[in-house]
Formats: structure tokens, sequence, C-alpha cells
């Protein structure tokens, strides 16, 4: 087995809360819909942008005409919504710092909207080598190309990295990609498949 090099962390669901439902409840008060309704309009959506093939403004326009509401009136809603439902799990952050202090590359990839990559930098982590998203790169998981960007720029083998996700889908990409994977349950679980892994954690 290869000697790991560098460990990829997904964003949502691992490193902080999913924030997806705290996202459908704002939303859905926001525009005064149901939370399926928002949802079932979403999906139609969610890809292009995330890949920023649609700006915010034109998600709001097609959103609110998929749902014949009005559109918001704030510059962000989006961006709003995240900030408040945006809950960071310290355990996992620390662990990232750890390891990067350790000597491994560190990455964050991540299928999110621009308004919450920005939201993003202005937390000013300093524990990640390398951040990829989605909507900078106009590709997301689980395609393969992303995965492939990701172990170009931080120069190592896909052998030679770990992707962590909550999704078994990602999982799925990141392994056709000839990554080591781990779907994240929680940070003990994930401690204990990175030392199987020969990754030193403490």
């Amino acid at each position: 087995m290869e000697t790991i090099k560098s460990i990829i962390f997904d964003w949502g669901g691992v490193l902080i809360d999913d924030p997806a439902p705290g996202l459908v409840r704002y939303f859905a008060k926001a525009l005064g819909v149901k939370e399926d309704d928002y949802w079932k309009a979403y999906l139609k959506f969610r890809d292009d942008f995330q890949k920023n093939l649609l700006s915010e403004e034109q998600f709001w326009t097609k959103m609110c005409g998929e749902l014949n509401v009005p559109r918001p009136k704030v510059p962000s809603l989006w961006g709003d919504a995240f900030r408040a439902a945006y809950l960071p799990r310290a355990d996992m952050f620390s662990l990232v710092a750890r390891l990067k202090k350790m000597g491994y590359k560190t990455a964050l990839l991540s299928n999110t909207e621009v308004s919450a990559m920005r939201f993003f930098s202005q937390l000013q982590y300093d524990m990640f080598d390398l951040t990829v998203f989605s909507c900078a790169e106009g590709l997301a998981k689980p395609e393969r190309e992303i995965y492939q960007l990701t172990l170009e720029r931080l120069k190592v083998e896909p052998a030679q990295a770990v992707f962590i996700d909550d999704r078994a889908d990602y999982i799925a990409g990141a392994k056709d990609a000839g990554l080591n994977t781990i779907l994240f349950q929680d940070v003990e679980q994930l401690k204990k498949e990175l030392s199987i892994l020969g990754v030193k954690t403490d």
C-alpha cells in the first residue's frame, strides 16, 4: 500500500453539520412555500447552481418562476441562509490542523455555491493547503475530473490520497478515480479508519 501523503475532506456533513435542512427551512420561510415544494424545485437547478452555470440571481429567477412566488429582495439570500445554517465541528477542524502540522497535505473538496465559497474565504481557515469548490471549477463530485484536478494541484497520486465524505455516491466517484476513501460517520470512526490506512492522527 502506498504511503498516504494527502487527506481530502468534504465540507458539509463532515467538517460542519449538514447545512441542507437549515437552508431548506430558511428558504421555505423566506419564500412562503412548503419545504417539500422548495426542495423539488431546488433539485431541478442545483447542479447548474453549484457549477456556477447559474448565478445566484439567475438561480432565484428560475426558482421563483418554478414556485410562482416573488423574487427575494436581499443581495444574497443564499449567503444569508448559509451563515444562519453554518455549524462547524470543532473536533474536525482540530483534526485537520493536526494532520497538516504532522506533514500531511490537507484539502477541502466541496460542491457548493459562490456565496458559500465567499463565506468560507471570510472565515480565513489556515489548516488547508488547498481548497477546491465546484462553483469555481465548473465541475462537481462525483465527476472523475474534479478528483483528478484536486490530486494534480496537491501533486500526489490517487493511491497517496484519502478522500472523506458523508455521501456514498461521492465516495464511489473518488474510488473510481483511484483514491482511498472513508465514508464519514463521526470523528472517532474517522480516526480509526485513517489509522488502518497508516495515517497518524495524534
